[in-house]
């Protein structure tokens, strides 16, 4: 009996390790996921592509191609610039960040144009390598994508408000109930509204923040949660929207929510943590805080 209990002991042991450990085969280095279940280790990257690479970052050193999807109606982060053409024409942070990490790895650069619900299941599906396209933490893409450290966050203002008509007479959470709210679907807002905000007439989950907005500005719902970020430059770049971002209900999530993460199919560590060393250089050389004012003011110009 036992030596019974023993075996169970081991059998559960290396199931709970094999939930947070990810070996590629025939690699000779591990990459552990943290308490929160992404990746916030880097590789060494000096070398380029190391000689033990398998799994997608294998296959983008064979083909010389990094497939990344994005959804292109995300300024500054990711849009189309209508000013420019070819591969110009796509602009943004996350655009900026997908050609230094295709740069990196001595790839061409694919950006796949998806809308906001495809883009996660592409990578599932292998149709892509990566997302870049501000993906935030939420604990159900860390259990089904392998995620990487966040490479950033907006400073200016915590992620999280709450968006309505500007004639609405909404002040506190409180005020939300019994009316229709809307949250982009699979996002922190998503897991913010369901986490803080009670006894709502009717949730409803959008395909992306820009539905979001139209549903508000329709009439659709009476409130939308949002990213504080996003909803600014909407409301900015259309003053004649009616829209409103509630004063005092703006929420910071818990640090492991905090920032915009690269997703990858759960079990791709290497190819993460490739990615995560660029994200280290790119950060501590202040070029993402760049990409992000040139993106804002490119996307202001484009009248995105």
């Amino acid at each position: 009996m036992r030596e019974r209990r023993i075996s169970i002991f081991l059998l559960t042991a290396m199931a709970l390790a094999l939930c947070c450990v990810f070996h590629t085969a025939g690699a000779e280095t591990w990459y552990v996921e943290n308490e929160w279940n992404y990746l916030d280790i880097p590789m060494d990257i000096s070398g380029g592509i190391p000689e033990d690479a398998d799994g997608h970052l294998a296959q983008i050193e064979r083909s010389g191609v990094l497939r990344v999807a994005m959804d292109l109606e995300c300024p500054p982060m990711s849009f189309r610039d209508p000013n420019a053409e070819g591969d110009g024409q796509y602009a943004g942070a996350d655009v900026q960040l997908a050609r230094l990490i295709a740069e990196k790895l001595g790839a061409q650069l694919v950006i796949v144009p998806m809308q906001p619900t495809q883009k996660l299941p592409a990578v599932m599906e292998e149709q892509v390598d990566l997302t870049i396209s501000a993906v935030s933490y939420t604990p159900g893409r860390a259990l089904s994508y392998t995620l990487s450290k966040a490479y950033y966050d907006p400073e200016e203002a915590p992620d999280i408000g709450i968006l309505v008509r500007e004639d609405a007479g909404i002040a506190s959470l409180n005020d939300l109930e019994n009316l229709d709210i809307a949250a982009a679907s699979n996002s922190l807002q998503e897991t913010f509204a369901a986490a803080r905000i009670k006894n709502y007439h009717e949730f409803r989950r959008a395909t992306s923040a820009r539905a979001v907005f139209e549903m508000v500005a329709a009439g659709s719902v009476d409130a939308g949660i949002v990213s504080v970020r996003i909803a600014e430059t909407y409301i900015r770049n259309n003053p004649d929207c009616g829209m409103r971002l509630v004063d005092g209900l703006r929420f910071s999530p818990e640090s492991q929510y905090l920032g915009y993460r690269v997703a990858a199919k759960k079990g791709e560590t290497q190819l993460i943590a490739f990615v995560n060393a660029v994200i280290d250089e790119a950060v501590q050389k202040g070029l993402v805080e760049e990409w992000v004012k040139e993106a804002a003011g490119q996307a202001e110009r484009s009248g995105q």
